[in-house]
């Protein structure tokens, strides 16, 4: 009987109102391997949020001790609230066959690419600066300021798209959810073949 393969580790990253849930949500859907992590936060939950499913909603001072006892595998602060992907449950996910897709910040991002040199790091973004600051006004889910906010946050995100190894423009939903799995499938690929080399180079 065949070992159970390790899952890939998946960083996805992109500026507010590019469109990373709905993405995601489409990739899900074609993609059933896939597992979307839940981070701890401590920002209060949107409606419709669920607690264990989108996040695990926290204090700032329960944050604050995970951090001291260096529970996660990233963390950042964003918009005056804590992010942060539990170490524990990734690896557990990956060792049950799940690739685990981390949709994080890209100030998180930058973290687990430089401690997980072999994840598949993925920055989405949308076609134009005008484009993104029209998505996020039609949410109408913010005021001018946090909008102001955002955009600043957004041009200093672009300026790190280079450290990520792969980017999608998201101008057609469908289009970047089938970039982003074929991503992860040629990195399975490049694993198995990576793995098989291996193999016959121990072989007699």
């Amino acid at each position: 009987m065949s070992e159970k393969k390790k899952g890939l580790l998946v960083i996805l990253s992109g500026p507010s109102g590019c469109g990373k849930g709905t993405v995601l949500h489409q990739v899900l859907e074609r993609y059933p391997n896939g597992i979307v992590s839940v981070s701890k936060t401590t920002r209060e939950p949107r409606s419709g949020e669920l607690e264990g499913v989108h996040y695990f909603f926290v204090t700032k001072k329960e944050f604050e001790k995970s951090i001291k006892k260096k529970d996660f595998l990233e963390y950042a602060e964003y918009a005056g609230s804590y992010y942060g992907t539990p170490k524990t449950w990734v690896e557990m996910q990956r060792e049950a066959g799940k690739d685990v897709i981390l949709e994080i910040e890209v100030q998180g991002g930058l973290q687990v690419i430089e401690k997980c040199p072999d994840a598949v790091s993925v920055f989405l973004t949308s076609p134009t600066l005008e484009e993104l600051e029209r998505r996020l006004r039609y949410r109408g889910t913010e005021d001018e300021e946090k909008i102001q906010k955002r955009m600043k946050r957004a041009i200093w995100e672009l300026n790190h798209m280079d450290v990520y190894k792969h980017v999608i423009v998201n101008d057609n939903v469908e289009e970047a959810a089938n970039q982003f799995i074929a991503i992860m499938k040629k990195a399975h690929s490049a694993i198995n073949k990576e793995e098989n080399d291996l193999e016959r180079e121990g072989g007699v």
